[in-house]
């Protein structure tokens, strides 16, 4: 039985050419799940509008309004002082939610486009955009 002084192992050079081909799958794959990702949160921020809403229309039910702009979104998990028929709260969490890109949303009632507006300005959190950077609504 002859036995090899003879190391086993990977060069440098193989190394580098293995980390060569990470890096470049990388900058291939990466801004497509980046990509992917913004059109996520715009999809959930969408559900959480309708959510919202859904729990807004609940609320006027009990009460016979929509929370007003000052009681804002709050009204929907903390009763407001003047309000005498509130039977919440209304949305499973003890908060108000924000949207995926941690911003508040934004409440008016009566609003400009109906009942009430409710909407997020997206990722740039300013008003107009595209992709990532929408303005997501109640009223459209």
């Amino acid at each position: 039985m002859s036995v090899s002084n003879k190391e086993q192992g990977f060069t440098l050079l193989e190394l580098l050419v293995v980390l060569g081909i990470i890096a470049m799958l990388a900058g291939i794959v990466g801004p497509q799940v980046m990509k992917h990702m913004g059109a996520s949160k715009t999809k959930a921020t969408r559900v959480q509008v309708e959510d919202l809403s859904a729990a807004l229309d609940m609320y006027k039910l009990d009460v016979g309004k929509y929370p007003t702009s000052e009681q804002g979104l709050s009204a929907l998990v903390e009763k407001p002082a003047d309000s005498k028929r509130w039977n919440g709260p209304y949305l499973r969490k003890s908060k108000v939610p924000q949207d995926p890109w941690v911003q508040d949303y934004h409440y008016a009632s009566p609003g400009q486009h109906g009942r009430f507006d409710l909407f997020s300005y997206g990722a740039d959190d300013k008003e107009g955009g595209e992709g990532e950077n929408q303005d997501i609504n109640s009223w459209e």
